[in-house]
């Protein structure tokens, strides 16, 4: 069970180099890379250098291009909407790996439903981020069963889970009982009082390892 740090203001960079040695994933959220374009990958990778980044582009189209782009920044891993195109998937997994690097599908727009059974053991989308937005939370969020019927789905179809989306300290539990490949968690630690004991907290709540990963983040 991987943790995930999600850094979506330029202020939480800082908090990222003071909890690197605790997370999994770095993960550059898409407000930062609104903000700072590719710029906020490098930086990701300098405060951070043994430890993947994640580029939460969201792509929906142009897959080659964006893939291209982030993954010269330095990116390890980045985000496809699940509801986007195949043709998209295609083009974006064609450049991740001439990088050695990794898509995850994103479920914050749908689709879910549309993304094919895959090989377990290939590298090809072999992640789903079960996302729930911020704009969805406001309203309701998924109970445990719509999550657990979720995650039982897609690794039947032999894809890894990843929950992101309000986790704190307060549904952590929730979400560990799912027993989920990764989980990503933004506020929690990034805006805590005290940071590296948010973190510190969190990880220690994490079943490790988990259910494993066809490859390797590096």
């Amino acid at each position: 069970m991987l943790l995930q740090l999600a850094i979506d203001h330029p202020d939480a960079l800082a908090i990222a180099r003071q909890v690197a040695d605790l997370v999994d994933i770095l993960e550059v959220g898409t407000p930062l890379l609104k903000r700072f374009g590719l710029a906020s990958i490098i930086t990701a990778r300098e405060i951070a250098p043994h430890v993947p980044v994640l580029a939460d582009t969201k792509t929906v189209d142009g897959g080659m291009l964006e893939a291209e782009m982030v993954f010269h920044a330095g990116a390890t891993l980045m985000t496809v909407l699940a509801c986007a195109d195949p043709a998209t998937f295609d083009a974006a997994w064609a450049v991740a790996e001439k990088h050695d690097g990794f898509l995850v599908f994103d479920t914050i727009a749908g689709g879910m439903d549309r993304l094919e059974p895959t090989d377990p053991g290939s590298a090809r989308g072999s992640m789903v981020s079960i996302h729930s937005g911020l704009d969805m939370r406001e309203q309701s969020r998924p109970s445990m069963a719509e999550d657990r019927t979720k995650a039982a789905s897609l690794r039947a179809r032999g894809y890894g889970v990843a929950f992101a989306g309000g986790i704190d300290t307060t549904n952590l539990a929730h979400y560990v009982e799912l027993e989920p490949d990764v989980i990503v968690v933004g506020r929690a630690i990034t805006a805590a009082p005290d940071p590296r004991g948010a973190a510190e907290w969190i990880r220690s709540h994490l079943h490790r390892p988990g259910h494993g990963w066809p490859w390797e983040l590096s």
